[in-house]
């Protein structure tokens, strides 16, 4: 017989620019004793010219996120380990590319070179065992980002955070054929000041754990 300790389980922290996900991560990390790995965005070479250039940078900026959260999604199966990751692989092709396709600053060629890569990719990895959804209105992240005041967002046009708000709410639907999806309206639960939201959601993701365990000791496998 086997215990959490001995299963890992994998949680990705989902959503738009500025809802929170950092947040979360880190206060799921430190409640579990669990590697936290964020969205590589300080040191980012490319970040600060894209959102200068969207049309000149795009391709550089999606291919550098694809590759770091490969790395990130690898070393995580690799260690065995249970984790939480900020932002998924899925939402690289799924949210920000397309939307970045559809809005003309990703060509047809580039667009395409980039999903081909990202399905290599994925093909050898193992899905998260729950996609946490942080939902916020446009208005509410747009505040936020303007809150926390990182230089290379200063100039984060509304309509952007509206075209990816807009993708992910038709994307999460399917994103649960992928693996389990849990939504949280961040704007009405307040996961970074109320110990009651943060127990309810610890105690989910405590039960999940404990299903995996269960699953795995009767030979259900991973």
């Amino acid at each position: 017989m086997t215990d959490n300790r001995d299963v890992p389980f994998y949680l990705s922290i989902s959503g738009n620019i500025g809802v929170g996900k950092s947040t979360v991560c880190e206060m799921v990390g430190k409640a579990f004793d669990w590697p936290t790995y964020y969205e590589p965005v300080a040191g980012n070479p490319y970040l600060a010219d894209y959102y200068q250039d969207m049309p000149r940078w795009s391709f550089h900026l999606q291919i550098y996120f694809l590759s770091k959260r490969f790395e990130v999604q690898k070393d995580i199966i690799e260690h065995g380990c249970s984790a939480v990751q900020d932002r998924t692989i899925y939402e690289d092709v799924e949210i920000f590319a397309k939307v970045l396709h559809d809005r003309g600053a990703m060509d047809d060629r580039d667009y395409e070179n980039y999903r081909e890569v990202f399905h290599n990719m994925v093909s050898f990895l193992r899905p998260p065992d729950l996609v946490l959804y942080l939902r916020a209105g446009v208005d509410a992240a747009m505040s936020r980002i303007n809150n926390r005041a990182r230089d290379c967002e200063s100039g984060i046009p509304r309509d952007f955070i509206q075209d990816l708000h807009d993708a992910y709410e038709e994307w999460i639907p399917r994103a649960g054929e992928i693996c389990p999806v849990r939504v949280i309206d961040s704007e009405t639960v307040n996961l970074r000041d109320d110990p009651a939201a943060q127990r309810e959601l610890l105690d989910y993701i405590r039960g999940l754990h404990e299903g995996k365990r269960k699953q795995m000791a009767a030979g259900g496998g991973a």
